[in-house]
């Protein structure tokens, strides 16, 4: 199997992250790196993808300037969304091959890692039909926004809740879903997990899944 290489960035502010993905994205397209998993933590951000209603944004710019939101254009698919301090976001940078240039296809496997690597926390999730992400009755622990560039090079990726102060999603429409609410792994096992953590066992599941290895050279630090 082709091996995907982990790069842990930390805490890294969603600008600084974004000019990382641009540059990797043309660096693979053009076979100068392999596939590439970012994995790391950004400061409070709400994001919007190609698709967001600004109006899913509840709190005026006084309230988020008070708690120290920005807000960013994404790039990606969906609508908006919330990115904090404890929440795992992974990005990875893969070039989709054969059978899989499947966008539906990229977004089930991402799923999927999740929902697998979650598992080995004790933590039964699952998929809810019509709605992309990974959730646990009615709440959503993870949320999946992608981008596929020329080439069908992946960007953008996944949000794990993994511990922290969910209160940063009282300020949106998650995902524009009014009807449902958050959880974050901590909530869940009734523990403190770090981020850390959940990214070494992630990173596994999200490799198998896209039919690559962990690198021999990737190493979270």
């Amino acid at each position: 199997m082709q091996p995907l290489d982990l790069r842990w960035l930390g805490s890294t502010s969603y600008p600084e992250a974004a000019r990382l993905q641009q540059q990797l994205v043309a660096s693979r397209r053009g076979g100068e790196i392999s596939d590439t998993l970012l994995l790391l933590e950004h400061p409070p951000v709400i994001t919007f993808g190609r698709g967001a209603d600004p109006g899913h944004v509840l709190a005026g710019e006084q309230e988020l300037k008070r708690r120290g939101i920005e807000i960013h254009d994404a790039g990606r698919g969906g609508d908006v969304t919330y990115h904090g301090p404890g929440q795992l976001v992974g990005y990875p940078i893969v070039a989709l091959e054969g059978d899989r240039r499947d966008a539906h296809r990229y977004l089930r496997a991402i799923e999927q890692a999740l929902i697998e690597a979650v598992a080995e926390f004790g933590v039964a999730a699952g998929r809810v039909d019509g709605l992309t992400g990974v959730w646990v009755g009615e709440e959503k622990l993870a949320a999946i926004g992608v981008r596929l560039s020329t080439g069908w090079i992946t960007s953008h990726g996944f949000a794990l809740n993994v511990h922290g102060d969910l209160s940063g999603f009282e300020t949106i429409v998650p995902c524009g879903i009014r009807d449902r609410g958050v959880t974050s792994l901590a909530k869940l096992t009734g523990r403190h997990v770090t981020v850390e953590e959940a990214a070494e066992r992630v990173a596994p599941h999200v490799a198998r899944a896209l039919g690559l290895s962990v690198s021999e050279t990737g190493k979270m630090s």
